[in-house]
């Protein structure tokens, strides 16, 4: 049965839990190596191999969640439960892993593994659950993208905002700690800051849609039919065609989206020549991205529906992500510390990951209406399912893009521990000819998948009247 539309209250507070995972996936992308590496001294080789663990273990937690919270018979419905339950728990494994005790390497190996282990165990049990409540917000084709929008929005400004404080105030030098990033009073305050609003960012969305708990589907009958009816089961929802064709499109996207983060700090001090100053201001107007990829997202589907949305977006943003670099290589754009490359690479950035922000909420909102479609063809609703394989990928997003970037900098050589001028200018064109082709290659890859997709608005109405018939 179609779902009354979200009121404003709903949308804000249900996407304002995504700074919860936002802030988690910031931490590990760019900190937790950072901290463990040179601060800890744990050995950098040892931070990777427990985070690339924890990552295995995510592949049999995500689909485990997914389908238990589809399955799950309470008064809270099927995703309340995990989602208040997840609160505590995730904070305060975040807090310990910014804290850790004197130990040894073999003492310290173990000590992030098992809590990297806990924490995306948790925030799947707060992700998952939450990712798969949209589709039962509302079952409007459009608000679906609105929806994704905010949640977009404040997953990346929870995030950033945190780079933020560490960059501008956390990692500053002090007489203990001459160099900032070194700070380790710095780290110990962002753990505790980011799981104070880790836990309120899950707890508020959770309050803030309590009252939708009435109107959501209900759960299914208890299955008592074994593990083979189960796996036969979750065979069905997962390799539909257009699902596979947005999981493929994920993984080519996870690994782009992966491979730009790992390289953005070292192309923005080596290959550009920026200062520390300059890169704070770069990554503070994230949020300005942000709010774009929130107005953009609703306008472009609302002029050409989802998939060509998707698609007119992926090639706006993939046009011009990679547009700077290739014309430094053809000696078209300003010299190092010429005063207006800054403002020019900022703001090509500011707009491009706007573009990219739209077209993931756009793909997530595509994922959302393939769930009424499955329901029509098995009689189940799996969003649990569905959206347990797309946080994996994302999850994937950092271990594709460090293996990709560390791929590339072995191949050209990338020297260790320099200063951004003692780097040759045919090291920097290699870096640029290696970067460029990669992400368009990437993304191109993700936009054929995207194409293969075949649910349209049309096709949605469809699937909603025969399900309201059926209940008829």
């Amino acid at each position: 049965m179609a779902q009354p539309r979200a009121t404003l209250k709903t949308q804000l507070t249900y996407g304002f839990g995504a700074v919860a995972y936002g802030i988690k996936d910031n931490g590990f992308g760019y900190f937790l190596l950072l901290f463990y590496g040179t601060v800890v001294g744990l050995e950098p080789g040892l931070v990777g191999t427990a985070i690339f663990i924890a990552l295995i273990f995510d592949a049999f937690s995500d689909p485990i969640v997914g389908y238990w919270s589809d399955n799950t018979r309470s008064r809270l419905g099927r995703r309340h439960p995990f989602m208040y339950a997840a609160a505590l728990p995730v904070a305060i494994s975040y807090w310990a892993l910014w804290n850790p005790p004197e130990l040894g390497q073999l003492g310290l190996f173990w000590y992030v593994l098992c809590l990297a282990i806990l924490i995306r165990t948790f925030i799947t049990l707060y992700e998952t659950p939450s990712s798969a409540l949209m589709p039962e917000l509302t079952s409007d084709y459009a608000q679906r993208t609105s929806i994704q929008a905010w949640r977009q929005f404040f997953g990346w400004s929870g995030g950033n905002f945190m780079s933020v404080l560490m960059f501008g105030a956390l990692l500053v030098p002090s007489a203990v700690y001459p160099t900032g990033t070194l700070n380790r009073d710095g780290y110990e305050t962002y753990g505790l800051v980011s799981s104070v609003l880790i836990f309120f960012a899950i707890l508020i969305s959770a309050m803030g849609t309590h009252s939708r708990i009435p109107h959501l589907a209900s759960p299914p009958e208890r299955d008592t039919r074994g593990l083979t009816v189960i796996f036969k089961e979750l065979f069905q929802t997962l390799f539909e065609r257009s699902f596979l064709a947005l999981f493929a499109a994920s993984l080519f996207g996870a690994a782009a989206s992966g491979l730009a983060g790992a390289m953005s700090f070292l192309l923005l001090t080596y290959f550009w020549g920026f200062t520390s100053e300059q890169i704070f201001i770069y990554t503070a107007l994230v949020f300005v991205s942000a709010a774009l990829g929130l107005w953009i997202a609703p306008k472009f589907v609302q002029r050409w529906g989802k998939k060509v949305a998707a698609i007119r977006l992926g090639i706006l943003a993939f046009s011009i992500a990679p547009a700077p670099v290739v014309l430094r290589l053809l000696g078209l754009m300003p010299d190092n510390g010429d005063p207006i490359l800054f403002p020019l690479i900022a703001t090509i950035n500011t707009l491009d990951l706007g573009l990219i922000i739209a077209s993931q909420a756009v793909l997530y909102s595509m994922v959302a209406d393939l769930v009424e479609q499955n329901e029509v063809r098995t009689g189940r609703r799996s969003e649990g399912v569905f959206f347990a394989a797309i946080t994996f990928i994302r999850k994937t997003n950092q271990g594709l893009g460090a293996f990709a970037a560390g791929l590339i900098l072995s191949l050209i050589a990338f020297p260790q521990g320099v200063a951004s001028d003692q780097v040759s200018s045919e090291t920097l064109r290699a870096l640029g000819l290696w970067y460029a082709p990669t992400l368009l290659i990437l993304w191109t890859l993700m936009l054929a998948c995207i194409s293969r997709y075949k649910l349209t608005q049309d096709d949605h109405q469809a699937h909603l009247q025969t399900l309201q018939e059926r209940v008829k």
